[in-house]
């Protein structure tokens, strides 16, 4: 029985990891024309590295070993001390993955269920631990169900396959979208005219000086590094991003924001705000991949959505005649893309 599960998670190996990979396609749908080619390839190549980044040389992949009860910070290649690497270990069926261990093998189950008896199984909800083990358990508690309809015949790869997608079905669905860190009632909206828009930029431009880390590159870039080179210090970087955005995001929320600057004002919040969180589960990605993963397919439309808040907030005190030239009081927060377009601009001129 065990080794009929586990010859079928090799399967789920491939099939998980091909879910995630087409869901990628979402890169060619921004709402707002398609990304740059070097930046979905990047993404792409990033979903790649963590299903195949195997930190130890064991022939198991990082996320996979969490399945197996493997520490994702150990260092040894026979974490079993079976005289062999776990990867061999895992080939031969000598390694059981833990959701298996507690999960007994369900005598019967309707044909037609789609959902998952926790209790009959033995399991806590996905909403318990990480996304990586809720998925696993989700997963083999479907298998075995599937197993028991099917008059205890081996499922086939097809079978498995369907079994994986619905799993990831299932997965998606308990995990509640985040709610808006703010509505429009929350906001403290007082004044207009273009003297309440400098203060305005003034007061925001000095949260986000007050806020600043000592990064040097975008969440992005720390987390290829995270991925790609295994660089601990990428993730310290990521987690004080997060925190950053969030702390920012909190001080903007507060101050007085001018009648015509309402609506924008909580935009960029929120997408600060999601920003944070994201950064916050790239920082889990040696702990936890599929959230991780999860959160870099969710990057580049919020990414999208923060610079459609900003380009409006420019816009709108270009409408109101208010123009604040670099050097000046909240001219860094106003002008913010327009500064992030000419550093681009400048770093590809570079030879």
């Amino acid at each position: 029985m065990q080794g009929e599960i586990f010859k079928n998670w090799r399967i789920l190996s491939a099939t998980l990891f091909s879910v995630v990979l087409i869901a990628g396609a979402y890169l060619l749908a921004r709402e707002a024309g398609t990304p740059q080619a070097a930046q979905a390839s990047t993404e792409t190549a990033l979903l790649q590295a963590i299903a195949t980044k195997d930190s130890t040389g064991d022939g198991l992949p990082d996320w996979e070993k969490v399945l197996y009860g493997i520490p994702a910070d150990a260092t040894t290649t026979d974490y079993f001390h079976l005289g062999m690497t776990d990867g061999e270990a895992v080939a031969k069926g000598l390694i059981v993955p833990k959701a298996i261990a507690d999960i007994p093998v369900v005598a019967s189950a309707p044909a037609a269920s789609t959902t998952i008896d926790y209790a009959a199984v033995g399991l806590t909800p996905p909403t318990a631990g990480t996304l990586t083990d809720a998925f696993a358990k989700s997963f083999f508690a479907l298998y075995l169900s599937a197993k028991a309809a099917n008059g205890g015949v081996e499922l086939t790869a097809d079978q498995t396959s369907m079994l994986a997608d619905q799993a990831m079905a299932q997965l998606s669905q308990s995990v509640a979208p985040t709610a808006d860190f703010k509505q429009a009632t929350d906001l403290h909206v007082s004044g207009t005219g273009p003297d309440a828009l400098r203060a305005f930029a003034a007061a925001a431009e000095a949260v986000l000086k007050q806020n600043a880390t000592d990064s040097t590159m975008s969440e992005m870039g720390y987390f290829q590094a995270a991925v790609e080179n295994n660089d601990p210090s990428a993730l310290t970087h990521l987690a004080a991003l997060a925190k950053s955005y969030r702390d920012s995001a909190v001080g903007i929320a507060a101050i007085p924001v001018p009648q015509e600057l309402a609506a924008v004002d909580l935009s960029i919040v929120n997408a600060i705000v999601r920003l944070s969180e994201i950064d916050s589960d790239f920082a889990r990605v040696n702990t936890d991949p599929l959230t991780a993963m999860l959160a870099l397919e969710q990057y580049p439309q919020t990414e999208l959505t923060a610079e459609h808040a900003f380009v409006a907030l420019a816009d709108t005190y270009a409408a109101s005649g208010v123009v604040l030239k670099n050097g000046t009081p909240g001219a860094a927060f106003v002008n913010l893309m327009d500064d992030l377009g000419a550093q681009q601009q400048a770093a590809a001129a570079k030879p």
